[in-house]
C-alpha cells in the first residue's frame, strides 16, 4: 500500500525519519514530502503559501500513483489532509489524523487554537504579521512539542524547525459529505500532548466520528519518542483499510 506521511507546523519530511523505515520494512511504499514553504524549501513563498498550494502539492503525488494511498497527517497537517480528501477522494483508502486538526466544513485552525487552553503552543506562539508567518518560542520547544523526547531529538529539531506560513490556519475549510465525507477517517490520540491537547483531540473526534481511534501515551512528537508504537498504529490502520475498502473504480479530480 502507498502511505503518505504529512508533517505539521514548522517541521518537514525529516520528522518521520524513525517511522518510515518501520513501514517500509512491512512492505509499504512510503512517501514523505516536504510541504511547500517547509523543509529544504522553506524560504520559497513562505507567507504567501496558501492551504490550496499545500494540498495541490500532495494531490500531484497522488496523481503519480497507480494505486490509492493511506494518508497520515500530524498536527496542523490535518487541514492539508482534509483538503486533499476533498480534492482526491477516490485516490485515498483513508486519512489518519495523528493528534491533528480534524475540522468540519467552514471551520479553521485559528478558531480551535484560541479555545485550546491546555495547549502550551497558544501562549508561546510568535506571529510575524509582515511576513505572514508564525513560530514557536524556542524556550517552549521541549515542553510543548518534545516533552518525552531525547535531548538528541530536541537538538535535531532545534536545528531544523522553520517559520510556518500563517494563511492556511486562517483559512476556512471547504468540505462536502459527497467527497471528503466519503473518505474513511481514523484518529491516533496522543494522551500527553501539550500542543494539541487531548481534550481538543477528543472533541474533534466527537464532532467527526472515525472508523478507528488509537491511543498512544506520548507527547506531541510520538514519531520521535514512540516510533515503533506509532508505526504499529499506522500499520493497523493500513491493514484495516485494505480489508474493508474496495478499490475505487474511478479517480475524479477537482482543482
Amino acid at each position: 500500500m502507498n502511505i503518505i506521511l504529512l508533517h505539521g507546523s514548522w517541521h518537514g519530511a525529516w520528522c518521520w525519519h524513525k517511522v518510515a523505515p518501520h513501514l517500509q520494512a512491512s512492505g509499504h511504499r512510503v512517501h514523505v514530502p516536504d510541504l511547500p514553504a517547509h523543509g529544504r524549501n522553506w524560504r520559497v513563498a513562505r507567507g504567501r503559501t496558501r492551504l490550496s498550494t499545500m494540498a495541490s502539492h500532495v494531490c500531484a503525488i497522488l496523481d503519480g500513483m497507480e494505486d490509492p494511498a493511506l494518508m497520515v497527517a500530524h498536527s496542523r497537517g490535518g487541514i492539508v489532509a482534509s483538503t486533499v480528501a476533498e480534492m482526491r477522494p477516490h485516490a485515498l483508502y483513508g486519512t489518519a489524523y495523528l493528534a491533528a486538526y480534524m475540522l468540519r466544513n467552514n471551520e479553521r485552525v485559528a478558531d480551535y487554537f484560541k479555545k485550546d487552553t491546555d495547549s502550551l503552543v497558544r501562549p508561546n506562539i510568535r506571529v510575524n504579521k509582515m511576513a505572514l508567518t508564525d513560530s514557536l518560542a524556542e524556550e517552549a520547544y521541549q515542553s510543548a512539542l518534545y516533552a518525552d523526547c531525547s535531548h538528541a531529538d530536541v537538538e535535531l529539531a532545534r536545528s531544523l524547525l522553520t517559520p510556518e506560513p500563517s494563511l492556511p490556519a486562517m483559512t476556512r475549510l471547504r468540505l462536502t459529505d459527497a467527497r471528503y465525507g466519503s473518505v474513511p477517517r481514523h484518529y491516533i490520540e496522543l494522551t500527553q500532548d501539550r500542543a494539541v491537547s487531548i481534550a481538543l483531540q477528543r472533541a474533534m473526534v466527537a464532532n467527526s466520528p472515525c472508523q478507528t481511534v488509537s491511543t498512544i501515551d506520548a507527547s506531541h512528537s510520538a514519531y520521535f519518542s514512540r516510533p515503533q508504537e506509532l508505526a504499529d498504529a499506522i500499520l493497523g490502520i493500513a491493514s484495516h483499510s485494505a480489508n474493508v475498502t474496495t478499490l475505487p473504480e474511478s479517480r475524479h479530480h477537482v482543482s
